[in-house]
């Protein structure tokens, strides 16, 4: 899943160039080849699909030459992740009726990659055998309001366990009751099933979607213009609220992958490699002085940066944008963006 905007990565992240398509770590290689790199050690490249929307087709074929030129599809307006996932089921179920798909976001940092290799031929393992809907959980570090949490029901010497509740971004107070109660994990967003246990967890739970769906002939000349003519009417909701947090065949495997979403500047403080004063800094021209905790990026790799007296802030420069708040505001990001679209010209900055 590569359609996203990645409005908490702002002023980095933008419309024209949302941060699944840039390197964030500077490893030399974006976050889509770094996801394709992972997964292609198991998946052949004819059967590793990428949905994104249709103004990031050519994006997600100039750095992923190595996936057939079909299997990247655009979607044709933003509606969330249900009807991502739906439409990519279909089009694998055409193909393969009996096959067992994997999800995963294509903007997501996981260093511990052998794990995660272990823990996928479990999960196929366990979705190719049984009508389960699998999916990895990350023990959480902090009450953050930007993940999903997964309670599951602890069965001693079990690899997986059964989900008892799925909830969607919490406010504060919850996420901190999730983290002291010791039975959460935080929804990494990966799912593995087979497409027949997708589908009938759509006809369950979303019939009006999988009506709308079903009027598509796929992997046909026909297909693009009836996804341009259902997509206005269905409806724009989650994986997470449409599906899993409804159904009782949710299973969740709990991994330690070093894993991030790398959704917010303190997520990518987090795995940055720091100063003696802990600041993470990656440009040469910098002087900092009486600063502490500062995740600071400039774009402009020639310009000369003196700061001062900063403890715990984010310095962003873009060519268009400068960006200065407290690190433990990156959640209000998104706020600022759409407070800078009410600008004369405000689109511009995005």
């Amino acid at each position: 899943m590569a359609g996203g905007i990645g409005s908490r990565f702002w002023p980095l992240s933008t419309q024209k160039f949302p941060k699944q398509f840039q390197d964030i770590l500077g490893v030399g290689r974006t976050m889509i080849q770094q996801t394709y790199d992972r997964i292609s050690k198991i998946i052949p490249n004819e059967n590793i699909f990428v949905i994104t929307n249709k103004e990031y087709v050519s994006l997600s074929h100039q750095q992923l030459p190595e996936i057939p030129e079909q299997n990247i599809v655009g979607e044709p307006m933003i509606k969330n992740t249900a009807a991502c996932n739906l439409y990519m089921a279909n089009k694998i179920a055409e193909i393969n009726p009996d096959a067992t798909m994997i999800v995963l976001p294509a903007d997501h940092l996981i260093l511990k990659e052998d794990v995660f290799l272990e823990k996928m031929e479990l999960a196929f393992d366990l979705a190719s055998k049984n009508e389960y809907l699998v999916t990895l959980g990350i023990t959480p570090t902090r009450p953050d309001t930007g993940y999903g949490y997964i309670q599951f029901v602890e069965k001693k010497g079990s690899e997986y366990f059964k989900v008892k509740t799925f909830t969607e971004k919490p406010i504060l107070e919850i996420a901190q009751s999730f983290l002291e109660s010791g039975d959460f994990l935080w929804n990494a967003g990966i799912f593995i099933w087979n497409v027949k246990a997708i589908h009938h967890a759509f006809e369950a739970f979303l019939p009006e979607m999988t009506q709308h769906f079903m009027a598509c002939e796929y992997n046909s000349e026909n297909e693009d213009s009836c996804i341009e003519t259902i997509y206005p009417k269905v409806q724009k909701i989650s994986i997470d609220n449409g599906i899993l947090e409804k159904a009782k065949n949710v299973y969740v495997i709990p991994s330690d992958l070093g894993w991030s979403d790398l959704g917010t500047w303190t997520s990518v403080y987090e795995n940055t490699e720091k100063d003696e004063n802990r600041n993470a800094v990656k440009q040469k021209h910098i002087l900092t002085y009486n600063s502490k905790g500062n995740i600071i990026h400039i774009k402009n790799s020639n310009k000369a940066v003196v700061i001062d007296g900063l403890k715990d802030y984010i310095v962003v420069d873009t060519e268009k944008v400068l960006l200065i708040c407290p690190r433990d505001h990156d959640q209000l990001i998104k706020d600022y963006v759409l407070d800078l679209k009410n600008f004369k010209k405000g689109e511009k900055f995005m």
